[in-house]
């Protein structure tokens, strides 16, 4: 697949898609990452992508002649996300939707605010990680595209692992556990250690269970 991604600082996608599973993924031909500077679609000598709020108030708001310049420079296709904190919050299942495409286009905000036009004649869907605001878009695009591609061919050297993961069709995954046996007074669970597959299948899907439980009670209280 391809991923696009607009933005402002090119180069802080340069180290984190370099390494780890992003890089794995490119390595292996199952991704190819396209990173687009904004700024060289603005026509004026400071190449400027933001102006004052039409209404007054405090803080910039990102331009939309260059975000759409940049889309259309791409040819880009559906999926194009703009990560916004009005956006419903990403979801392993985007991920897994993201994954089983050809192409995906990240849009990076910063400053106050991005052309409420981008959102709503761009971008076909707004995204966020949650109730809270970052300086900007791209901590939050790598945070997507680290989570789609690690589901592509060759991503991983295990991919049955990804299948393991939390809210892989189920809520929360149930606790891992490695050697040593014991570590400071602390055990691993005897379940794990008895060799009983079925068992512990059983134990993994009721300690997940308990768990996505919990989690839900501490984010409703």
């Amino acid at each position: 697949m391809i991923i696009n991604v607009v933005t402002i600082f090119p180069d802080f996608f340069v180290t984190p898609l370099g390494l780890s599973i992003p890089a794995r993924a490119a390595a292996a031909g199952s991704v190819e990452y396209r990173v687009i500077d904004l700024r060289d679609f603005t026509h004026d000598r400071h190449r400027t992508v933001d102006d004052t709020p039409y209404g007054g108030g405090p803080g910039m708001v990102m331009k939309p002649a260059p975000f759409f310049e940049a889309v259309e420079a791409l040819g880009a296709t559906t999926p194009i996300v703009l990560m916004s904190a009005r956006g419903r919050r990403f979801a392993q299942a985007d991920a897994v939707r993201f994954a089983a495409g050809n192409e995906l286009t990240i849009l990076c905000g910063h400053y106050k605010d991005v052309d409420q036009r981008v959102a709503d004649h761009l971008a076909t869907e707004e995204l966020s990680l949650g109730d809270f605001v970052l300086s900007g878009g791209e901590p939050a695009a790598l945070a997507v595209i680290d989570a789609t591609v690690r589901l592509l061919r060759g991503a991983m050297s295990d991919q049955e692992s990804a299948f393991g993961d939390s809210f892989w069709e189920r809520g929360l995954s149930a606790p891992s556990y490695t050697r040593p046996p014991e570590f400071r007074g602390h055990t691993v669970p005897e379940i794990l250690l008895s060799g009983d597959h079925k068992k512990i299948a059983e134990w993994r899907e009721s300690e997940g269970e308990r768990l996505t439980q919990e989690q839900k009670v501490r984010n409703s209280s």
